[in-house]
């Protein structure tokens, strides 16, 4: 059976969900279970948090509906709330928490025949300019909600374009663009995703939103040690050679030795998620010794550099988790540990 596997250390994402939680002063949290928990699986991510989280995000119904059906009744926050206007039957039917963004979504919303009164997520656009109702327009749309008997409760909230990165100015200018246009505005808020409970205590308030850190990456790039890595990609040497120097490797003949190789050979390749653009000099781990990636990622396999006569044929392979960060290896491919994640396929995957 190909060796390709992915470990879901569910106590390490229990942890770091606590460690978020405190980082936010205890306030109610939702674990954001969104592209299938950033590919660890939505369903048992949800499960593990059950007893700790307060709710759940994802991104539209049909993820919803996943969680519903496997017996989660905690709320359910629909982050892209829906895409048309019959998809309030649904959210009506499993009693989620729709986010409304724009105003085709507010005016459906308002239109259809609720069977009970629907909590709103009501998102305000205070400056990442994506989804969600202008600074002037925000107190509108919220006294419509706020006024309707078809209305339970309305939480403010808004999202962050570089939380991620505190040296910029943007973070702090939308906490106030957002304070100014609620300021006569009552009710519950969210604010802070993983990277703002990090880096931004003034977003402290209401509902956080526990991202990408509880599933132990940091949002601001290299590694963080009060989050354990959850997601371990493992895999095992299954052929080697020597190469003398001069020779080449892999496609396009892109890496030359420059003197005497032995290179193993990796089951594991873009096709299972992993970044063609991982160049040479990629860390890796063998055996728990760091070493690198040779030559170009192939669909279903990659070269690696042996170090020694103790990593062979059968050698336990680590693309990431304990030794290699998810983030070292993103940096190295030019992209993000988000990405990463969520692009894993093909793997078996062990709940641990």
């Amino acid at each position: 059976m190909r060796p390709l596997t992915a470990h879901i250390r569910l106590n390490h994402l229990r942890d770091n969900f606590s460690t978020l939680k405190q980082l936010h002063g205890g306030g109610p949290m939702l674990a954001v279970v969104k592209a299938n928990a950033y590919g660890h699986g939505a369903v048992r991510c949800a499960e593990a948090l059950a007893d700790l989280t307060d709710g759940y995000a994802v991104a539209c119904i049909e993820e919803a509906i996943e969680l519903r059906e496997t017996g989660i009744t905690l709320p359910i926050v629909m982050l892209e709330g829906v895409f048309e206007a019959s998809e309030y039957a649904l959210v009506d039917k499993y009693q989620l928490w729709p986010v409304v963004g724009n105003h085709w979504q507010l005016e459906a919303l308002l239109a259809y025949d609720w069977s009970q009164p629907v909590t709103v997520w009501l998102k305000m656009d205070s400056g990442m300019h994506r989804t969600g109702f202008f600074p002037h327009d925000y107190a509108p749309a919220y006294e419509a909600l706020a006024q309707s008997p078809k209305v339970a409760s309305v939480v403010k909230m808004t999202h962050f374009a570089c939380a991620d990165e505190p040296m910029k100015t943007m973070t702090a200018e939308q906490i106030a663009a957002f304070d100014l246009a609620c300021t006569d505005l009552p009710g519950d808020i969210s604010f802070a995703n993983s990277a703002a409970m990090m880096a931004y205590p003034q977003t402290m308030r209401g509902w956080g939103r526990a991202g990408l850190a509880m599933y132990g990456v940091s949002p601001m790039g290299g590694a963080d040690s009060r989050f354990k890595p959850v997601m371990k990609l493992t895999s095992k040497v299954f052929g080697e050679r020597v190469l003398q120097p001069g020779e080449p490797i892999g496609y396009g003949a892109s890496f030359v030795t420059e003197q005497s190789t032995r290179v193993g050979l990796v089951a594991g390749g873009y096709a299972d998620g992993y970044p063609r653009r991982a160049a040479t000099g990629t860390p890796l781990a063998i055996e728990g010794a760091r070493s690198r990636v040779l030559g170009r990622v192939s669909m279903d396999m990659m070269t690696v550099q042996l170090a020694d006569h103790q990593q062979g044929i059968g050698s336990a392979v680590e693309l990431w988790g304990d030794v290699v960060n998810v983030n070292e290896v993103a940096a190295a491919a030019g992209t993000i540990a988000y990405e990463l994640l969520c692009n894993v396929k093909r793997a078996k995957v062990v709940y641990e």
